[in-house]
């Protein structure tokens, strides 16, 4: 009796020596992948108001969605959801965020998960269907009823999205330089893998994403402030997890590629505004289709007045001189003229 006490006072012991060993191995595990992901996540880029988080449990796992909630000093009553592009982030607003707080309204900046300051999974099926219900799973959160949604670059294609799955949610929709106002694969694009998709991100560094913002958004134009959001986004390819953050982009080229909103604009249903820098020329998949078909896509003059017909009671504001980021490029003009068509649009 003696003995088996004594066996299994050992046994016991071992076990409790076996699992303190493995939870120092699973804490110095989470510690390293901690510090692998710090850039990925962007915790070493500052963001120009305070970064909040809501988990997400979304495909059966926890996410961490960040965003910014950002309110006036004298509030006018009414909020602001502001979504970045795929080259871009919540922090690209900054300005715009600015000036919309200072004119009373509450102001709310999500990163999409696998972007930014959000995270990056491992295995997620992207579709901007998803990325809608993460947004108002958000906004629900903040208890946050009938905003205005103004989206950029891919986040217009996601808040038209938004506009078509939750229409009576929505006071009014703001669309800046959105991709896809054409399809590319219906006019001769060849589709890629993912894979493809990802062993082209894997090469992304601060010198092509400079060279390809240059070409496709500046009209070959640069100006030095155009380059921290450069090295925002380089750095977090550039870090130990940046094979994690390469994959992330990769799904999501394919989203926006294979899931066009183009066809479903007479659809949408709230007051809409579309902000238009002419001299944008970005095409989703040029570099990968035949010349001819090459020629002719992104052509933002046409493509903006032929989508401000397609969506019922559409107004076009353009600016003649400036690309694909107006809001970065000339930010007051660009949030003088979002000022006023918000009053247009009775917000």
């Amino acid at each position: 009796m003696r003995l088996d006490a004594a066996q299994a006072a050992d046994e016991t012991k071992g076990k409790t020596i076996m699992k303190a060993i493995a939870i120092l191995m699973m804490t110095g595990t989470l510690l390293a992948t901690g510090a692998a992901r710090a850039e990925a996540m962007l915790e070493d880029f500052s963001y120009p108001f305070e970064v909040k988080r809501l988990v997400l449990h979304s495909q059966r796992q926890s996410l961490s969605m960040a965003y910014m909630d950002v309110k006036p000093e004298t509030p006018n009553g009414r909020t602001i959801v502001l979504l970045h592009g795929k080259n871009f982030c919540g922090a690209t607003w900054e300005r715009t965020i600015g000036a919309l707080r200072d004119a009373g309204y509450r102001v709310v900046v999500p990163d999409q998960i696998g972007f930014c300051k959000s995270s990056k999974p491992e295995a997620y099926q992207f579709s901007l269907t998803q990325l809608a219900a993460n947004t108002r799973r958000l906004l629900s959160e903040l208890k946050i009823e009938k905003p205005v949604m103004i989206g950029h670059s891919m986040g217009g294609m996601l808040a038209a999205r938004y506009a078509l799955a939750y229409p009576r949610q929505l006071a009014g929709l703001v669309l800046v330089n959105p991709i896809g106002l054409e399809d590319w694969q219906a006019k001769g694009v060849p589709p890629a893998t993912v894979d493809e998709l990802y062993r082209s991100e894997l090469k992304t560094d601060a010198e092509r994403i400079k060279a390809y913002q240059m070409k496709v958004y500046y009209d070959g134009k640069w100006r030095p402030d155009y380059d921290r959001w450069v090295d925002m986004l380089a750095g977090m390819y550039a870090g130990a997890d940046g094979a994690r953050v390469a994959w992330n982009q990769a799904l999501t080229s394919d989203m926006v590629f294979s899931q066009p909103v183009i066809h479903e604009f007479g659809r949408i249903r709230v007051p809409t505004t579309l902000m238009i820098g002419m001299r944008d020329k970005t095409a989703i998949g040029r570099d990968r289709a035949p010349p001819e078909v090459a020629a002719v896509l992104g052509n933002y003059p046409e493509l903006a007045r032929e989508a401000a017909q397609q969506i019922p009671n559409a107004r076009l504001l353009s600016f003649s001189d400036l690309g694909h980021s107006p809001q970065v490029e000339d930010p007051e003009r660009f949030n003088a003229r979002l000022l006023e068509g918000l009053t247009l649009m009775g917000y």
